[in-house]
């Protein structure tokens, strides 16, 4: 069973996204949050897998919310999504900063919603389709560069580091294996290596990291062959 945890200042979405999720006999709201602050408590005394949390709330906003969850080491493990009707690079800047695992928009269709919920819970990172790699690459570049990125790379297996390449491209688990000729469990496996060698939460904090060491560059496009 998957444990969701709601945060958006208006109960009305509130109650929507919970009749939405609660169709799924895999998904259950465990609880609500109307500001960022009650998010964080309500994380630390719910302990949700995934929590849908709004950006614009009272108080202690969503992107400030989503930093004390996932910088916190007892917290973490809830993975969150943003979800917000303002689906701009500036935002998408601040949540990756942050520490988000999705980002969507509220206008997301259910299935996708109840999808998404379980991609993220099953340790994938999200972003909705308007919100490209290039986004990613975006935020990276802006960003500071990962002095030690080189150094943290150098743990990697070569198989490990050329996954890690790919997925910073763009490239899904599927495409990642046909690319090497090998399964795609066997992918997820060189994934999870990684994740845990780096000491990164997910997919999209080991995109910016790869972006930041210089594994891949801005324009960069995946190769042919094996």
């Amino acid at each position: 069973m998957i444990r969701v945890l709601l945060a958006d200042d208006q109960q009305l979405v509130r109650a929507g996204f919970r009749s939405l999720l609660k169709r799924d006999r895999d998904i259950t709201v465990v609880g609500e949050a109307a500001t960022g602050d009650e998010a964080v408590r309500a994380v630390g005394d719910l302990r949700p897998d995934v929590a849908l949390m709004d950006i614009r709330m009272p108080g202690l906003d969503g992107i400030a919310a989503t930093e004390r969850i996932a910088g916190d080491p007892v917290l973490r493990t809830c993975r969150v999504v943003i979800l917000t009707t303002f689906e701009t690079d500036e935002y998408v800047f601040a949540a990756l900063a942050a520490g988000a695992s999705g980002f969507l928009t509220k206008e997301i269709d259910p299935t996708d919603l109840r999808h998404a919920v379980r991609v993220v819970a099953a340790g994938d990172a999200l972003l909705s389709p308007s919100v490209t790699r290039r986004v990613i690459a975006g935020f990276a570049h802006r960003s500071a560069s990962a002095p030690d990125g080189a150094a943290r790379l150098a743990a990697l297996t070569p198989r490990e580091g050329e996954v890690v390449r790919l997925v910073a491209l763009g490239l899904g688990n599927e495409a990642i294996a046909d690319r090497l000729v090998i399964s795609p469990l066997t992918v997820k496996t060189h994934v999870t290596r990684a994740l845990m060698k780096l000491d990164v939460r997910d997919r999209v904090q080991l995109v910016i990291l790869a972006y930041q060491a210089g594994l891949v560059r801005v324009g960069d496009v995946p190769t042919t062959g094996n």
